[in-house]
């Protein structure tokens, strides 16, 4: 009986012995777990913000390089066209102007116009302003000529060469000399040869519809500010059959307008494009 005893207290004290051992076993594990997720939590935002700190310096530096290469283009292109703007502008005005000169020059002579003795210019025996105002007037229509192009979204392509303009402009200038050489029984036969001579010169050296549209346009514009400026006395012509002046005249400010797009639409050939502002 005394062994039976001491061999179940024996067994009882190892049974506790042993279960003692696997909760202290346990309770390592769980702390050690604990452990492990408490120092990634605390570790894990630290190395984002490291990595954050390390990204941010190149990623801002890529940006600024960016943005200052794309403004230094920018602003090289929008120089490059307006100096390409001017420079158009300067040709137009020139070639107006000196197509003024010697046409109304021409007119003169054949007395179709008349000027008053006080504002003739002993130089040129011309009007002083008649160039200056005919250069400005062929600079916008030059430089309109390509916009109504480039905003209707059909580019001029009929002809655009520097030997066809020239022979328009020999055309426009053989319209306004037949208009003061050639003598027919009236103003309507000569008004009507004109006109089919202007619509042959758009057919020839054009073809579009906002050519045709642009120099009617032209034409209307014109007719009026010179009936506007023989009415107040500025100058007159002689024999007028339509209104103040000749009938033909509308025939040369189409002709004319027609022939200063030409030139417009060919120096607009090969310019940088207008920057746009994205």
């Amino acid at each position: 009986m005394p062994r039976l005893e001491s061999c179940a207290w024996s067994c009882s004290c190892t049974a506790r012995a042993r279960h003692r051992t696997q909760l202290g076993d346990t309770a390592a594990g769980l702390a050690a777990k604990v452990g492990e997720m408490l120092s990634s939590s605390v570790s894990s935002p630290s190395l984002a913000l490291v990595g954050r700190g390390a990204r941010s310096p190149s990623t801002s530096s890529a940006s600024s390089t960016s943005s200052s290469t794309s403004s230094t283009s920018s602003s090289s292109s929008t120089l490059n066209w307006s100096q390409h703007l001017v420079q158009r502008s300067v040709v137009l005005f020139v070639v107006g102007a000196f197509m003024a000169l010697v046409l109304n020059l021409l007119q003169i002579q054949r007395n179709v116009t008349l000027f008053p003795d006080e504002v003739i210019s002993t130089l040129f025996s011309s009007a002083w302003w008649v160039p200056p105002c005919c250069g400005t007037a062929a600079a916008v229509v030059g430089l309109l000529y390509p916009c109504i192009d480039s905003h209707l979204g059909e580019p001029h392509k009929f002809k655009r060469e520097w030997a066809s303009v020239m022979r328009c402009i020999a055309v426009f200038v053989g319209i306004n000399h037949a208009s003061a050489k050639l003598d027919f029984a009236n103003n309507i036969q000569l008004s009507l040869t004109l006109a089919a001579l202007s619509l042959g010169l758009w057919w020839t050296f054009d073809r579009s519809r906002s050519g045709l549209g642009l120099g009617i346009t032209i034409a209307f514009v014109a007719t009026l500010i010179t009936q506007f400026l023989v009415y107040n006395g500025v100058y007159q012509y002689t024999s007028p059959d339509f209104l103040y002046i000749r009938s033909w005249l509308p025939c040369i400010f189409f002709s004319g307008g027609v022939t200063v797009g030409n030139i417009g639409r060919q120096l607009a050939m090969g310019i940088p494009e207008k920057p746009h502002n994205d």
